[in-house]
């Protein structure tokens, strides 16, 4: 259940103020249909998250514990910082889809911009961390999911007033205790603690 509920808290941390969670307030903005909408972002979290925890399996099965606890710490420490940094969406990214509608628009566009955004990155590095593949890629898409989906139907009235440096601030912690749990294990799985 750790390897559910950690991705999706992870996640839906990190998704707030980030630059998939503007272009869903302009998705939703723009179509003012919310259904094809989420379900673009479903079906596009889906895709790249399942990509996203398919390298991280494989990764985890190419290194020693050790290293990949070591690897992992790095990791989440270099995110943590990454949270901190406010997303700004690309003009490119709200062009899309016009005359393909909100369906179309919104699994190309959040595809697109979560190609090495940190919530991939995160869904990397946590399914290498936990030996639950389809549970990682499940939480870290409901958690994509609950961070999105209000933006979605409420539109610009939540986002405007969300503390978004206390959330960044909190999602870099949440990286952050990650990095120093990753790195406790790295120096136990290299004996040097006990």
């Amino acid at each position: 259940m750790e390897a559910f509920l950690i991705p999706t808290f992870i996640v839906a941390l990190a998704e707030i103020g980030d630059k998939t969670q503007l272009l869903a307030l302009v998705l939703a903005a723009r179509y003012r249909k919310p259904v094809p909408i989420v379900l673009g972002i479903l079906v596009a979290t889906l895709a790249n998250h399942f990509a996203a925890g398919a390298i991280g399996h494989w990764v985890a099965n190419l290194l020693s514990p050790a290293m990949l606890a070591g690897l992992l710490a790095a990791a989440f420490a270099a995110v943590a910082a990454w949270t901190l940094i406010p997303d700004k969406l690309d003009e490119d990214e709200t062009k899309l889809g016009r005359r393909f509608g909100p369906f179309m628009a919104t699994l190309v566009a959040f595809f697109l911009a979560e190609m090495g955004d940190k919530t991939q990155i995160a869904t990397v590095m946590l399914a290498a961390q936990y030996d639950a593949f389809v549970w990682v890629i499940l939480g870290t898409t409901l958690g994509m999911l609950l961070a999105n989906v209000p933006v979605v139907l409420v539109g610009n009235f939540a986002a405007e007033r969300l503390p978004l440096t206390l959330i960044r601030r909190l999602a870099a912690t949440a990286f952050g205790a990650m990095a120093l749990y990753a790195g406790h294990e790295a120096l136990k799985l290299a004996g040097f603690l006990q």
